[in-house]
């Protein structure tokens, strides 16, 4: 009988809240509804999240926030044993392989990773592959761990430091923003959108990978067209895990820009894919977008206008409006 009444209790917290039980599974989700959602960490295991878990303020204030950022440099000197460059340290960037002559990429993760997480290594490989720049890995674990909800508030400070940063580096050792990428994952779309609109100067190029949906919608912190000089973002899990909508000069969308991308079971798979088109479409350069006349037919695949290439590492790349195309179901995809 003890037995019965648990298992009445949880189907009825399941009924009631809409609780998930299949790990990675989001099909029960949503938008601006559902309390649960599974999201996946750096290495793409899923985790399930209460989109309305209490915020412990003083926490976001003393530890969870961009004071705590690291950031790691790789060249072609140094492709896979980091440089720790340090904010307001200036031996910390002249005793590095850094050069303010080459261009500068930056990639930021997303909620529950960290530098070390998979998407780092795969992009920062394509960019150095593509061509001699720099690459800095921004690890952000500390703001980016805890409750999701927490992570979103810091979000734009982590961004802020993040560009106060950039400013330091280029004083010091040269760069500018017109020759600077920065490319982010689901809230690491919405940290760099935040630098490139605290910085002194428009960054030349943003790309947000699937950038992160829930508690995004209407969110003024979101990345946007007004973040860089070319914003683009390519979505691969709109409506669950990332945002459907789109919120920047050039918008694609994949497949349909939703669940369930080719080779995937789940939405946490179908959020990951675009960090993996994109360092893809880095080395390769090979997705071409057709233009889309309406975000139906982005959904639909069945967009047949102008072409315009999705990803990529070009700084001078320009384009506007949405874009439809489709892709395999294994690299380079």
């Amino acid at each position: 009988m003890k037995l019965l009444v648990i298992l009445l209790a949880l189907v009825g917290l399941s009924a009631g809240s809409a609780l998930p039980v299949i790990p990675g599974d989001n099909s029960h989700y949503v938008e601006g509804e559902s309390r649960y959602i599974w999201m996946p960490d750096g290495d793409g295991v899923p985790h399930l999240v209460d989109l309305e878990a209490p915020v412990d303020e003083e926490l976001l204030f003393q530890a969870r926030n961009g004071a705590n950022n690291a950031y790691w440099l790789f060249t072609r000197q140094n492709p896979t044993s980091r440089q720790i460059l340090v904010n307001g340290n200036a031996n910390s960037i002249r005793n590095s392989h850094y050069r303010g002559n080459r261009p500068t990429k930056v990639i930021a993760h997303g909620w529950n990773s960290g530098g070390n997480s998979n998407l780092n290594p795969a992009i920062t490989a394509a960019f150095l592959q593509n061509a001699d720049v720099n690459v800095i890995v921004l690890d952000w674990n500390r703001a980016a761990s805890g409750t999701y909800t927490l992570s979103v508030r810091a979000v734009p400070d982590v961004g802020r430091h993040l560009a106060n940063f950039l400013q330091f580096l280029f004083s010091t050792a040269g760069g500018n923003w017109n020759n600077l990428h920065l490319v982010g994952h689901s809230l690491g779309a919405h940290v760099v959108g935040n630098a490139g609109r605290f910085a002194p100067a428009r960054p030349v190029r943003i790309t947000g990978m699937d950038p992160a949906g829930p508690q995004w919608g209407g969110n003024s912190n979101a990345l946007n067209s007004n973040s860089g000089v070319y914003v683009e973002s390519i979505h691969t899990d709109g409506g669950l895990l990332g945002i459907m909508d789109p919120i920047s000069d050039a918008d694609f969308y994949p497949n349909g820009g939703r669940n369930t991308q080719p080779g995937c079971s789940h939405s946490a798979c179908s959020h990951s894919r675009a960090h993996e088109l994109f360092a893809s479409s880095v080395r390769t350069n090979h997705f071409v977008g057709r233009r889309c006349n309406n975000l139906q037919q982005a959904r639909d695949v069945q967009c047949s206008g102008a072409t315009l290439n999705m990803g990529n590492a070009l700084l001078n790349k320009r384009g506007s409006g949405l874009y439809g195309l489709q892709t395999g179901s294994r690299w380079p995809y």
